[in-house]
C-alpha cells in the first residue's frame, strides 16, 4: 500500500504536499509548527488537516504492521498462497485483514476444533463436496469411532456439521457481503427491560431505526442505556436475504442427499457464529462513528470557548455561588493577582442578604471593581438576585455576568490550584477562577482537563484516550495561535506551547524566577533540557515585550529575522515601528499596508532568499504586531438586570450567547439561569446537516420564545424570528 498515496486522496491534496508532512512529523516537527511555520513545505496544509493526516498516518503504519505479521504467522503454517498474499496486501482495512486471518488464527477449543480431534474432518469435506448417493446419516456411521468420542451416527454428522459451520463463518468474502448488508439494512432495536419504570431514556422504550440512517447521539444514548441495565439493543439484519446469499455460495449442486444438510448447517452458522460477531461489529462501528463525531463538536466546541476574547484591564469580583457553606469572593485584578477573598451568606439557610450587601459595597469600593463574574452553579440564581439589587444600591456603573464554572470545582481540588493558592481553600480557589476565566479564559481554561470543561454530549460514555488527545490536540492549537507571553505564562499554558513538555515548561518557570524577566528569546536556549530543536519547534510562539530584539514581540520565527530587517530596511522603516505599533495598540497600519501593497511579492521574496507564503505571513503580523486573534470572536453579554422565567412570554425576542452545540440543536444563554434549546430544525432557513454549520460556542445571538415550561423547566427557542405584526 502506498501510504502517501492513500492520505493525498483521502485528503484531497497532493502527493508532494503529504510527503513533506510525513517527513516534518518524523523529524519531531509538531502539528503547530508545521501549520504555522512550514507553510512552504506542505502548501499550507491546516492544523486540522495535519491533525488528521498525522492519525492516518499511524492507522496505515499499524496496518501495515499487522499486515506482515499476519502474512508471517500463516506462512509459518505452511499455508500461505499468491493469491491469499495479494488479498492481505490489498486488504485497506484491520478488519478487512481481520476477517482473511481469520481460518488461520490459532483458536481456543470450539465445536469444531473438538469434531476435528475425533476425525470427523473427512465427513465434512465429504458433505461439502456434494457428491453422496446415499443418506447422510448411513455415510456418517462410517465414523462412529467410541474410542474417539464419536458413539452414534448422529454425533459423527453433529461434528462433521460444526466443522463445516465454522469454515462457513470464518471465509472473509462471506463476512464481508454480511457486514455490508447488515449495515446498509439492517436496523438497531430497542427495547425497556421494563416499560412501565420512568427515565430518560423513554423515547428509547420501543424504537427502531434503519443502522445507516440512526444519528451519533441516538447511538450513544442507546448505549448509555444499555449500560445503565434499563434498555436491551440488538441488530435485526435482513436474514432471509442472507441466508439465500450463503445458500447460493455454499450449496453448488442439487445433491438431495447434503442439500438439506448444508441449509441446516448455514443457519446454523449464521445464527450461532456469524450473527452474534456481525452484530459487535456493527455495534463498535456505529458506536466509533458517533464517538469520532462528538469528539469533533466538542473539539470545535471547546476550540470556541478557548478563543473567547479576554475581558482585559478589569478588576473583577469571582462569585462561587452556594449554600450552606455561603458565596466565595475573589478580588482580581487587571493582570489576575488575587487581592482579596472572603466568603458571604445571602442564601439559604442563613440569609444575610443585607450583611452581604454591605461586604459588597466595601469590596467593590475599596478595589474599584468593574465587573462580578457569577458562577452558573448550585445557589447561582438566587446570588444573581443578590447582585441585581445591589447593583440598583450603588452609584458605580457596575455589571455581572454569569459564566459556564464547569471544571472550576476540578481545577480548585487540584495539586496544581493547591501549588497555585496554597494558603486558599476549595471555595476561594473556585472564586478566583470563576473571576479569571472572564480575565482570559484560555489562560484560566488550560488548567483544567479539557473534558471536565462541559461543552460536548456523552463524553464520559466515549473512549477516554481517543478524547482526551483529541481535546489536547485543540488546546495546543488555541494556545499557539494565540502565543504566550514568556515573562508572564504559567507552567499548565506554557506545556502546551509547541515541542515544549511539562518537565521544560517547569524549567522555564524555574529560570525565570532565579533569573529575572526573560530579555531574548534566544535566552530559551539556556533553560536546561530545552534544546536547539525544541527552540525551533517553540520559539515562534513565545513572547517577549519590551525585550532587546522588537520581533521578539511577534510571531516572526527567530528563523526569519534576517528576512524580516531586510524587509523593513526595503520598506525604509526599521524594527522601531514594530514597538510604535504595540504601544499604541494598532500602530499605522493604513501606512503599512500601503508600504506593503507597492512590493514585487515574487521578486521581494526570492531577494530575501523566503518563499512568497512566509513573506505575506511576515508582512501580516508587522501590519499588527502581536495583534490577538481572538479580538475578532463575539465578547459575552454583560448584564445589570435580571430576568425569570416567568417572565418569559411566547414572541419575545432576547440576545442570548450559545452555551453549547451538540448534534440535534443548541442551548442558547437568555439570562434566564435556564439555558433555552433551539432545535436545530429551528436554527436558520436553509437545510443543515449540524447546528455547527450555522453557529458556535460563544456567539451572541437573537432568539425568540416559542414555548416556556417552568414546572420541566424547559425552554424552546427559535432563531427563526418572526416579527409581529
Amino acid at each position: 500500500m502506498d501510504i502517501v498515496k492513500v492520505i493525498a486522496q483521502e485528503l484531497s491534496v497532493q502527493n508532494w504536499q503529504v510527503e513533506a508532512a510525513v517527513k516534518l512529523i518524523d523529524e519531531g516537527c509538531t502539528i503547530p509548527f508545521i501549520a504555522r511555520y512550514r507553510k512552504e513545505a506542505t502548501g499550507t496544509l491546516n492544523d486540522e488537516q495535519l491533525r488528521t493526516l498525522g492519525e492516518r498516518l499511524e492507522y496505515l503504519r499499524n496496518l501495515e504492521d499487522k499486515k506482515k505479521q499476519v502474512l508471517g504467522s500463516i506462512e509459518e503454517q505452511g499455508m500461505l498462497t499468491d493469491e491469499l498474499k495479494l488479498k492481505i496486501e490489498q486488504a485497506e482495512t484491520v478488519t478487512a485483514v481481520d476477517d482473511l486471518y481469520r481460518p488461520y488464527r490459532p483458536k481456543r477449543k470450539t465445536r469444531a476444533s473438538i469434531a476435528k480431534e475425533k476425525g470427523l474432518e473427512p465427513l465434512a469435506v465429504l458433505i461439502s463436496l456434494q457428491m453422496m448417493t446415499k443418506p447422510v446419516i448411513e455415510e456418517a456411521a462410517a465414523y462412529v469411532d467410541a474410542e474417539k468420542g464419536v458413539n452414534t451416527p448422529e454425533e459423527a454428522l453433529q461434528g462433521a456439521m460444526d466443522i463445516i459451520a465454522e469454515n462457513i463463518s470464518d471465509n472473509a468474502d462471506y463476512r464481508t457481503y454480511i457486514r455490508d448488508i447488515t449495515m446498509k439494512q439492517g436496523s438497531i432495536v430497542s427495547e425497556a427491560k421494563n416499560d412501565k419504570a420512568e427515565s430518560v431514556y423513554e423515547n428509547y422504550y420501543h424504537f427502531t431505526e434503519p443502522v445507516a440512517k440512526i444519528a451519533g447521539h441516538r447511538v450513544l444514548a442507546i448505549n448509555r442505556g444499555e449500560n445503565e441495565k434499563i434498555l436491551t439493543i440488538t441488530v435485526e439484519a435482513p436474514k432471509e436475504q442472507i441466508l439465500r446469499y450463503l445458500e447460493k455460495q455454499v450449496i453448488t449442486g442439487s445433491n438431495k442427499f447434503t442439500e438439506p444438510v448444508l441449509k441446516e448447517i448455514i443457519e446454523d452458522s449464521y445464527d450461532r457464529l456469524i450473527a452474534p460477531s456481525i452484530e459487535r461489529e456493527v455495534r463498535n462501528a456505529l458506536t466509533e462513528k458517533a464517538e469520532d463525531g462528538a469528539i469533533s463538536v466538542f473539539g470545535k466546541n471547546l476550540r470556541q470557548l478557548l478563543m473567547a476574547p479576554p475581558i482585559a484591564g478589569k478588576v473583577v469580583l469571582g462569585w462561587d455561588p452556594a449554600f450552606r457553606t455561603g458565596c466565595k469572593l475573589a478580588i482580581v485584578d487587571a493582570t489576575g493577582k488575587v487581592l482579596d477573598t472572603t466568603v458571604i451568606y445571602p442564601t439559604a439557610p442563613q440569609f444575610k442578604v443585607d450583611e452581604a450587601k454591605m461586604v459588597l459595597k466595601r469590596l467593590i469600593s475599596k478595589y474599584n471593581v468593574d465587573l462580578i463574574s457569577v458562577g452558573n452553579g448550585t445557589a447561582s440564581r438566587e446570588s444573581e438576585q443578590v447582585i441585581v439589587e445591589l447593583l440598583k444600591e450603588i452609584n458605580k456603573p457596575v455589571q455581572y455576568i454569569i459564566v459556564n464554572e464547569a471544571g472550576a470545582s476540578v481545577y480548585s481540588a487540584s495539586k496544581l490550584a493547591t501549588e497555585e493558592f496554597p494558603q486558599f481553600d476549595v471555595g476561594q480557589r473556585s472564586a478566583a477562577s470563576i473571576a479569571r476565566r472572564l480575565q482570559d479564559p484560555l489562560a484560566e481554561l488550560v488548567k483544567i482537563d479539557p473534558k471536565s470543561i462541559g461543552v460536548g454530549q456523552y463524553q464520559h460514555d466515549m473512549n477516554q484516550k481517543k478524547l482526551g488527545e483529541a481535546l489536547t490536540g485543540v488546546v495546543e492549537d488555541c494556545v499557539n495561535q494565540v502565543g504566550v507571553d514568556l515573562n508572564t505564562a504559567s507552567v499548565s499554558l506554557l506545556e502546551y506551547i509547541s515541542g515544549i513538555s511539562k518537565p521544560i515548561a517547569k524549567n522555564i518557570v524555574e529560570y525565570r524566577e532565579t533569573n529575572g524577566k526573560f530579555t531574548s528569546r534566544a535566552q530559551l536556549l539556556k533553560v536546561p533540557k530545552l534544546g536547539p530543536k525544541a527552540y525551533e519547534q517553540c520559539a515562534g510562539f513565545l513572547r517577549i515585550l519590551d525585550g532587546k530584539e522588537p520581533l521578539d514581540s511577534t510571531s516572526v520565527h527567530p528563523e526569519s529575522y534576517k528576512a524580516a530587517e531586510a524587509l523593513l530596511k526595503k520598506m525604509g522603516l526599521t524594527t522601531d515601528v514594530i514597538i510604535s505599533a504595540r504601544r499604541a495598540g494598532s500602530g499605522d497600519a493604513a501606512t503599512f499596508k500601503l508600504l506593503a501593497g507597492r512590493l514585487d511579492k515574487a521578486a521581494t521574496a526570492k531577494e530575501l532568499g523566503i518563499g512568497e507564503i512566509t513573506l505575506n505571513d511576515i508582512l501580516k503580523e508587522l501590519e499588527k504586531p502581536a495583534r490577538d486573534p481572538r479580538a475578532d470572536m463575539p465578547g459575552p453579554i454583560l448584564r445589570s438586570d435580571i430576568l425569570e422565567m416567568k417572565d418569559l412570554k411566547e414572541g419575545m425576542i432576547l440576545k442570548g450567547t450559545v452555551r453549547n452545540v451538540i448534534d440535534f440543536g443548541v442551548f442558547v444563554d437568555i439570562g434566564v439561569h435556564q439555558d433555552g434549546l433551539v432545535h436545530i430544525s429551528q436554527i436558520c432557513d436553509r437545510f443543515i446537516k449540524h447546528p455547527l454549520e450555522a453557529v458556535s460556542v460563544g456567539d451572541v445571538v437573537d432568539v425568540q420564545v416559542m414555548s416556556v415550561d417552568v414546572a420541566k423547566k424547559r425552554i424552546a427557542l427559535t432563531m427563526k424570528i418572526q416579527q409581529s405584526k
